[in-house]
């Protein structure tokens, strides 16, 4: 087993740490509401009180923060304590063009770095499933790919480009946060056609929405834009749920109502209603 830290106890850090200490590992941890760090205690978390206290000795360091501003602040506080041979394993939500900076100005001065984000809540992550994201040097990644592993379901080594892994959490969170606004919606119009709210999510259970990614959106992703279901005609079923929702506040639907209107002033109304993806294939 080894010495690691985690720099952010927050809820997915807490986690972490929990899960790594139950492996066997000796975990230290900062944060900087130190209260969160003590609560860790039952599970042999040790609290330090600084990021380079936390740090030392360390062969894997975990960070587990806010934002890359946040995540500059704590590397920089940690690096006095920081050993030559330590590993930084980065599992913060950042910008891709940050965190491609950071890694360059990281490899330049020494320090071992690999961004690696999650797809997990805290519950996953003190069970080992979810899927985790690894991007930077290969030979560094299979340094610690059996380490990461027994961190999650699913490792998945995205490639050398430092921003890899970075782009692909934006890709997934996109996709998790659209579906919940769009869930949103859905509630919102059954509440408003008096339909059972557990109804309504069971409805969804019709629908395969794993072949209509890999079929319509595979059809996006190569410009083919052939109608199967008109935008017209979508945007036309638009309307109706607007309506039916009344003046009841809506997350996504006015919005795409107002962007398949200007498709079809643009002259796409006979085009499938994937058409809403137009602009993503084009040369930029």
């Amino acid at each position: 087993m080894s010495n690691i830290a985690f720099l952010g106890t927050g809820l997915l850090g807490a986690a972490l740490a929990e899960a790594a200490a139950k492996r066997g590992d000796t975990v230290r941890a900062w944060n900087r509401s130190p209260a969160k760090v003590l609560a860790l205690a039952p599970f042999g978390v040790l609290a330090a009180a600084s990021p380079a206290e936390a740090v030392r000795d360390a062969r894997r360091v975990h960070i587990v923060l806010k934002d890359d501003m946040v995540v500059e602040e704590v590397l920089a506080a940690a690096r006095g304590g920081l050993s030559p041979d330590a590993v930084v394993i980065d599992h913060t939500t950042t910008l891709p063009a940050l965190t491609a900076e950071r890694a360059d100005r990281l490899k330049a001065q020494g320090v071992k770095y690999l961004h690696c984000p999650v797809f997990m809540g805290p519950a996953a992550a003190r069970n080992a499933q979810g899927t985790m994201m690894a991007a930077g040097p290969r030979a560094l990644f299979d340094s610690v790919q059996s380490d990461l592993a027994a961190m999650t379901g699913r490792l998945e080594y995205m490639g050398e480009r430092a921003d890899l892994a970075a782009a692909n959490k934006l890709l997934g969170n996109a996709m998790i946060i659209g579906v919940a606004a769009v869930m949103a919606d859905v509630l919102t119009l059954a509440q408003a056609s008096e339909v059972a709210l557990d109804d309504a999510v069971k409805l969804l259970g019709l629908l395969d929405l794993n072949a209509m990614v890999a079929g319509r959106g595979a059809n996006m992703a190569r410009g083919n834009f052939a109608p199967s279901f008109e935008l017209t005609m979508a945007r036309k079923d638009v309307r109706l749920m607007l309506e039916t929702a009344g003046d009841r506040p809506m997350a996504a639907l006015p919005a795409i109502a107002a962007r398949m209107d200007q498709l079809i002033a643009a002259g796409h109304g006979a085009d499938d209603c994937c058409v809403l993806g137009v602009d993503a294939v084009r040369p930029t």
